[in-house]
């Protein structure tokens, strides 16, 4: 390694640096993807069961028929959106749309 003129040490320092700082980035990145259980793990079990208990029931309507009306169609958005909703740990919001939901796949029936 020829450092008469520093240029090829001054690169390998700026390589170096760029390696550590993507590195921190990537572990920055894996910490915040490991944020740990939900903080209310009540809402969050009550939004996913509640979400498969509805999903099931839309199903059940849908097969006995009712899969085309209006409030079918209700329910089923509403269920969309509160499968979003819990992505985001929305736990609140999730659980108040399978509430509504249900309720729209009940009067589907009618």
């Amino acid at each position: 390694m020829d450092l008469d003129d520093g240029s090829e040490f001054m690169g390998m320092r700026t390589l170096i640096r760029v390696a550590a700082v993507t590195m921190a980035i990537g572990m920055l990145a894996v910490i915040a993807a490991c944020s740990g259980p939900p903080k209310n793990s009540a809402l969050a079990e009550q939004c996913e069961s509640g979400l498969k208990t509805a999903y099931q029931e839309l199903d059940f309507a849908k097969a006995k028929g009712f899969g085309g009306s209006v409030d079918w169609t209700k329910a089923a958005s509403l269920l969309s959106a509160a499968s979003i909703q819990q992505e985001f740990g929305k736990y609140p919001n999730c659980v108040d749309k399978v509430q509504r939901a249900r309720y729209y796949i009940e009067q589907s029936k009618k």
